[in-house]
């Protein structure tokens, strides 16, 4: 039996799309909680890392009643697109954005905080403005977070099962993505099948894995005060 590529390149596409998706909005939130001083910052941290506790059903559950055609969210798109979010590619990336945001957050906030406000005062003296210093100076300073945010995002994204599953489903093509599949053929006892899926996906994680640590004994911490 041929290697269905499907689940694969799905899931890669998922996970990509929801990588550059959390780095435009995970960014503002990290610098954020980086620098404010707000009695919020720690609410906001915790609804951050709140899918790290979750059980994936249970965030799966209630983002299916926010997305199906009864919910707020996705009763209001029903109503404008005629379309629903849940059991579709849409309300898998919108769903992954949620259960990945820590994994993207998380670390680019700790390398924000890493930066310091020395080197950003050092710019600001020099007349540079706010977003030519975070550009120039806090960007590339915390370039070690952005990439373990990015690829860690992207493996988490790649291995979800339980979010996805509850609100995606299983429809080929369309939310078949790689964990469901191997689940799918463990099911139906088709052991050859789940053991290719999975495997590619334990290369994948090693590989994964790798990076992130040779990326930061590549990059040290760049700490100002």
């Amino acid at each position: 039996m041929p290697f269905d590529f499907g689940p694969l390149w799905l899931s890669i596409e998922l996970a990509a799309i929801t990588v550059a998706i959390l780095m435009l909005v995970g960014t503002p939130v990290a610098w954020w909680l980086a620098r404010t001083r707000s009695r919020l910052r720690v609410a906001v941290e915790a609804v951050v890392a709140l899918p790290l506790v979750l059980p994936p059903t249970v965030l799966g559950f209630y983002l299916l009643l926010m997305l199906g055609p009864g919910g707020p969210l996705g009763g209001l798109l029903v109503s404008v697109t005629g379309r629903s979010l849940t059991f579709s590619f849409e309300g898998l990336v919108f769903a992954s954005a949620i259960y990945s945001l820590p994994f993207v957050v998380q670390p680019v906030q700790g390398a924000f905080e890493a930066v310091g406000r020395g080197p950003l005062e050092a710019a600001f003296a020099l007349r540079a403005r706010a977003l030519d210093a975070f550009f120039t100076v806090a960007v590339p300073m915390a370039r070690r977070g952005f990439i373990t945010g990015g690829v860690l995002g992207f493996a988490h994204t790649l291995g979800e099962f339980g979010v996805v599953l509850m609100v995606g489903g299983n429809i080929p093509g369309e939310t078949r993505l790689i964990s469901i599949a191997v689940f799918e053929h463990v099911e139906t006892l088709n052991y050859p099948a789940a053991h290719a899926l999975s495997a590619t996906l334990l290369g994948f994680c090693f590989v994964v894995l790798l990076t992130v640590y040779a990326v930061n004994r590549r990059f040290p911490v760049h700490a100002g005060r």
